[in-house]
């Protein structure tokens, strides 16, 4: 394990004094926290349905517990609150219409207050090795890294269209991203899933927490802050996860009506990173020639889904202009804008 003497403290212990065998006391310090730091789950619910109880025992079998698990409830009506306790959680249920991307996050990150690295999960992210969080951890030794996320692996019943999304923006290379990388990377710099993916407290919080006035991509956001105040993001493509959707069309134009709303609200990030149009066109040309090659009678289909993502990403940009009701209509996040910030 090689852990670079950046002059800072390792994230975790208390900071190190400088001077001559710094190095090496880093160096034991970064072995140490791997053995002693504190880990917390933080798991988001609605309704889990049939996967929950796969998802449990997947997580039982992980070779790295979390030492504080809490799963936040927006009042299911299934037995997902019975199974989670049954297993273990700690669960806070909430009313449906108090659920934020951001602020629900947050406040399990508060609700931790003694984990030195907080993971997120998704009900319908379903570990793949016993090993994955414990690959996912592991980016941690680097005392630069503040946030780290898995690759997600399309579930195996995934339509071609929601495989390729996968494939796409999962790698199998792993990545380790900074500020000084942003003129490769692009947009893509401060892309971070947290349907997998943990922060180390003080970098979160450096950040400023999760943000409670997002619609969504509340992840990127976080990621975005963490670069530009030094911190590195890691991708682990070791570390994975069952993870896909297949969108219906409706679906695809009211998620990049969301992501349009995002855009706007947070115009610093394509100021500082770049725009989001340039990869969404090697994305189009990556789903083209997938298709050809495995599923070509989808490329209709996809062609159709690609002017409705436009579509909805444009009419999200100008969503100021549009009233109430049609805004909660075309939104898949409808308790948004309940509460939403002009």
């Amino acid at each position: 394990m090689t852990i670079l003497d950046t002059g800072t403290d390792c994230g975790f212990c208390p900071p190190l004094p400088s001077g001559e065998g710094w190095g090496e006391g880093i160096q034991e310090c970064a072995i140490h926290d791997r053995l002693q730091y504190k880990v917390g789950l933080v798991v988001p619910t609605l309704n889990a349905g049939s996967l929950w109880e796969s998802w449990l025992k997947a997580f039982e079998q992980q070779t790295r517990k979390a030492d504080y698990r809490l799963v936040i409830d927006s009042s299911s009506n299934d037995d997902t609150v019975a199974l989670a306790r049954g297993h273990g959680f700690e669960v806070q249920v909430i009313a449906k219409s108090e659920f934020n991307h951001g602020g629900t996050r947050q406040s399990g990150v508060n609700r931790l207050p003694e984990a030195d690295i907080i993971v997120f999960l998704t009900q319908d992210a379903l570990l793949a090795k016993a090993d994955a969080i414990e690959r996912l951890l592991a980016a941690f030794d680097d005392q630069r890294v503040g946030a780290a996320y898995g690759r997600q692996l399309p579930h195996r019943n995934a339509g071609a269209i929601a495989a390729h999304a996968r494939l796409f923006n999962y790698p199998a290379e792993s990545q380790l991203r900074g500020m000084e990388d942003r003129t490769r990377f692009g947009i893509k710099s401060v892309f971070i899933s947290n349907s997998f993916a943990a922060y180390r407290r003080n970098a979160l919080m450096q950040a400023g927490g999760f943000p409670v006035d997002t619609i969504m991509n509340e992840d990127t956001y976080v990621a975005g802050k963490m670069l530009v105040s030094g911190w590195k993001i890691a991708y682990c493509a070791d570390a994975q996860v069952f993870h896909s959707h297949d969108y219906g069309f409706l679906d695809e134009f009211k998620r990049y009506f969301d992501i349009g709303v995002f855009h706007t609200h947070t115009a610093w990030l394509q100021q500082t990173f770049g725009g989001a149009s340039g990869e969404g066109l090697r994305f189009v040309l990556s789903e083209m020639r997938y298709l050809i090659n495995h599923a070509p009678w989808l490329i209709p289909s996809a062609g159709l889904r690609t002017g409705l993502k436009w579509l909805g990403f444009k009419l999200g940009a100008l969503h100021r202009g549009l009233p109430q009701a049609m805004l909660r209509r075309v939104s898949l996040h409808k308790t948004y804008w309940l509460r939403a910030l002009p």
